[in-house]
């Protein structure tokens, strides 16, 4: 095979975009929790239900990008197969 696979790598600025908004994201919603008008339970709950959910949503990215990655993986597999099946055939062969 001649092709070799590009990968596929976010940029720096993206990369920093991405670690700076979800920072943002969970010191604003850190301070609110903390900051609500209510009982400490309450806001031990919110604290507890929002890192529930960031950890399940990390969880769910990795899944997603493993999936992804075999799917390729099994493309690349089909792919070459081809590619050979292709290279030893001759249509200009004497059939017998």
């Amino acid at each position: 095979m001649s092709d070799t696979s590009v990968k596929q790598q976010s940029t720096a600025a993206f990369y920093g975009q991405a670690v700076a908004s979800f920072a943002i994201a969970m010191v604003a919603t850190s301070v609110g929790i903390f900051r609500l008008d209510t009982d400490a339970w309450v806001r031990a709950f919110l604290a507890i239900a929002v890192l529930y959910l960031v950890t399940s949503a990390f969880t769910l990215a990795k899944v997603i990008r493993d999936r992804q990655e075999a799917g390729q993986i099994v493309s690349r597999v089909d792919q070459a197969r081809l590619d050979k099946l292709l290279a030893e055939h001759d249509p200009f062969a004497e059939k017998l």
